[in-house]
């Protein structure tokens, strides 16, 4: 054997010998990295060095579409940009391939910086009855912010008792009769999993007429029955009781502000956004945003005649539901990333991916302070098609979202493919932490899609009939490619009649929950499996969980885990039914009493909540240790 080997190895050397030379090219060195410069006190007319920066984003745009081709860092030194309009890019006008960062980025020196869609307001002057005013000019928005702190829009209760009709209501109080600027006035209506809104078109004696086509479409889509509970007023100077109240006089041009205590409306900065959307990109590849806060952009939707007759993060016009957008939108776009940012101060949803974006990585950014939800990414309405595959959301904190539009969700994957949801902390929301499913039922789209080391707590503060992961529709076509839930630490949000930690709703189809810790819900597992309508919850499997199996008293014990909605033995058509097919395998039942403490004594439930959540370089970054 041995001589065998030395022949052919000798032989290979003579052949090699015979041949000529190959040639190894060299490897190509990559092409430098132009830098580029802007800063509040550049000039346009500058080169854009860091001596000489530019003064506006618009103006390194048209630098960075110059130098097509080029890979390029657009350097933002510290301050605000205050945006006349958004920053629309698109990969056919050659915005591809640059990366927007704050100065410094990712070292000590990292300069603060905000892009912004707001407009200042100053020159306040003292009223009657603690209220001062400003002059608004041509304003439109519906938020404002006090040293960066929301005001609240003037809410009063609906006095007296309500009757329907077929244009609005009739009432038995006197005091809708004072209500001053009644036309500004918008009803809000909440349920157990909606929250909606419709304007007030007049008040005349004891009859309330409502606006349309606002009225009509609440009508059809909650049933009139339901809009006999209206949960409050908002929206007129006649409200103007609460410091921290705001209104916008449109009359008088003006706007009114009742101060909290300690703000002193001489020296305050006041903002309010103006922009409905800060940045846009239709078509872009290899785009780059870090260490950027995007803030101060409200969304009109609401006041619009139609209203806000809404379901979830979508509403309702008379050609069907459309969704709340978001303040930073990616249409068609791959491998953008961004990194390290802040959402905040927005009057929509914060980020969204939508119509065929794949390969787009979201990671280590902080959403807070967002009238709608965080992150909203997929086929969403009212498109029906579309494939966005391959985006990872990793290691973000989602709290406090759904200031003004409740029935938001932290994170919503409406139908994707190959997503990965991994590591965020969502917290202090008012609906639903993850949402995975579309808002109908998209067979055929959604498969392989990952949620997995996420840490959820305190959701469903408001609205009842969410989860901490919420999931719904057909997740796959198997185990093999369905979804995977696993490694999440789901606790702490056991108010209300029903809000459970991992749910598993309407049609849901192709799930696996492995190895998570889920209690101190009302329900741990569960939902409802809608049999009238062939769409029921099936091929669900859970395996290795820590749970306390909390199950409500209204909702009867199986002789399997979890909550699951009876049928309503009155109405076929109503209530739900038996989940078909699930799978339960070497899970743990946490004491009842005391799970958060059972978890504590338990290594591999300790193992769970240790890993969920952002991983620790994140969590310094995100100022979460």
């Amino acid at each position: 054997m041995v001589t065998r080997m030395l022949a052919v190895s000798v032989s290979v050397s003579v052949l090699a010998a015979a041949l000529p030379m190959a040639v190894t090219p060299a490897r190509a060195a990559p092409p430098p990295v132009r830098q580029l410069y802007i800063a509040p006190s550049g000039e346009d007319t500058g080169p854009g060095t860091l001596d000489r920066p530019f003064a506006t984003l618009e103006r390194a745009q048209r630098a960075v579409r110059d130098l097509a081709g080029a890979s390029v860092v657009v350097n933002l030194r510290g301050g605000t940009y205050t945006l006349a309009s958004p920053l629309r890019m698109s990969g056919d006008a050659g915005d591809s391939g640059a990366v927007y960062q704050a100065y410094g980025y990712g070292t000590a020196r990292q300069e603060p910086v905000t892009i912004s869609g707001g407009r200042t307001v100053s020159g306040w002057r003292p009223g009657r009855d603690g209220i001062w005013r400003a002059d608004a000019g041509d304003l439109e928005t519906r938020q404002l912010y006090v040293d960066g702190r929301r005001a609240n829009r003037t809410t009063a209760a609906i006095p007296g008792t309500l009757t329907l009709t077929d244009t609005g209501y009739t009432t038995t109080s006197t005091i809708p009769r004072t209500w001053r600027a009644p036309g500004s006035i918008e009803f809000v209506y909440r349920y157990s999993y909606v929250e909606g809104r419709c304007g007030v078109a007049g008040v005349s004696g004891n009859t309330i007429t409502m606006d349309q086509p606002c009225w009509d479409l609440a009508r059809s889509l909650y049933g009139a029955e339901a809009l006999a509970s209206v949960y409050q007023a908002e929206n007129s100077p006649s409200f103007l009781t609460r410091p921290g109240d705001w209104y916008l006089d449109r009359s008088r041009h003006e706007l009114l502000y009742r101060p909290r205590p300690g703000e002193d409306m001489r020296r305050a900065t006041v903002v309010a956004p103006v922009l409905e959307s800060l940045v846009t990109g239709t078509g872009v590849r290899d785009l780059g945003f870090r260490g950027l806060t995007f803030a101060y952009a409200t969304w009109l939707g609401s006041s619009e005649p139609a209203g806000f007759p809404a379901a979830w993060s979508m509403y309702l016009r008379e050609d069907g539901l459309h969704t709340v957008p978001g303040a930073v939108t990616f249409h068609n776009a791959e491998r953008v990333t961004l990194e390290g940012n802040r959402f905040t101060h927005l009057g929509g949803q914060g980020l969204e991916l939508s119509k065929s974006s794949s390969h787009n990585v979201v990671s280590g950014n902080v959403f807070t302070d967002i009238s709608d939800g965080g992150i909203l990414m997929g086929v969403v309405p009212p498109d029906e098609t579309g494939t966005n595959r391959g985006n990872l959301i990793s290691d973000n904190w989602i709290h406090h979202i759904g200031v003004e539009y409740r029935a938001a969700s932290g994170i919503w994957d409406t139908a994707t493919q190959h997503t990965t949801i991994a590591h965020n902390q969502v917290d202090d929301v008012p609906y639903s932490g993850i949402l995975s499913g579309p808002s109908d039922d998209l067979r055929g789209i959604m498969h392989s899609n990952r949620i997995v080391g996420n840490r959820v707590f305190h959701t469903n503060k408001l609205l009842d009939d969410g989860g901490g992961i919420y999931v719904r529709g057909e997740q796959g076509t198997s185990y093999a490619d369905g979804l995977v839930i696993a490694g999440n630490a789901v606790t702490d949000s056991d108010d209300g009649e029903w809000g459970v930690g991992i749910y598993t709703d309407d049609s849901t189809n192709w799930a696996t929950v492995d190895r998570n810790a889920v209690y101190d819900y009302v329900a741990a597992i569960g939902g409802c499996s809608e049999e009238w309508g062939d769409r029921p919850v099936r091929n669900v499997r859970y395996r290795d969980n820590h749970w306390d199996d909390a199950v409500p008293d209204w909702v009867p014990r199986r002789e399997y885990p979890g909550a699951w909605v009876p049928a309503n033995p009155d109405n076929p058509e109503e209530g739900c039914g038996d989940p078909h097919d699930l799978q339960f395998g070497r899970n743990t039942l946490l004491d009842p009493e005391n799970p958060a403490r059972a978890c504590a004594a338990d290594p591999a439930c300790v193992a769970i909540l240790a890993s969920a959540g952002p991983r620790p370089h994140y969590r310094r970054t995100l100022g979460l240790s």
